[in-house]
């Protein structure tokens, strides 16, 4: 029996880009912090990789998606990642208000998503 699957749709491709640079986003985020001002090789290295994979996902995403909205929810994605992470690990304080703050974050991420 054959199957035949249709290729995913270029907006589909390009949202799905778009989320993966924004969580590579929190990934040079926080590598640029342990680098120690690039001081430290190995997160320097994940640094660069991260911030060149992050930069061509985004530009591929705006090929499809208006800039406005693919800049707003890439920077949504890694903002909320990169807190998310740091409260997770201990780096910064938890809260209820602070995680309200990032709930609304996404939740106007998830926005621009369905208006778009």
């Amino acid at each position: 029996m054959s199957w035949l699957v249709a290729a995913p749709s270029a907006s589909l491709v390009a949202w799905g880009a778009l989320a993966v640079s924004g969580l590579l986003e929190a990934v040079w985020a926080t590598a640029l912090s342990r680098s120690h001002g690039l001081t430290r090789l190995g997160p320097t290295v994940v640094f660069a990789v991260a911030v060149v994979l992050s930069m061509a996902g985004l530009a591929h995403a705006m090929r499809t998606i208006p800039v406005g909205t693919a800049y707003a929810v890439w920077v949504g994605i890694g903002a909320a990642t990169t807190v998310a992470y740091a409260m997770a690990t201990g780096a910064e304080p938890v809260s209820l208000v602070r995680i309200a703050l990032i709930a609304g974050l996404i939740a106007c991420v998830v926005g621009l998503k369905l208006t778009s």
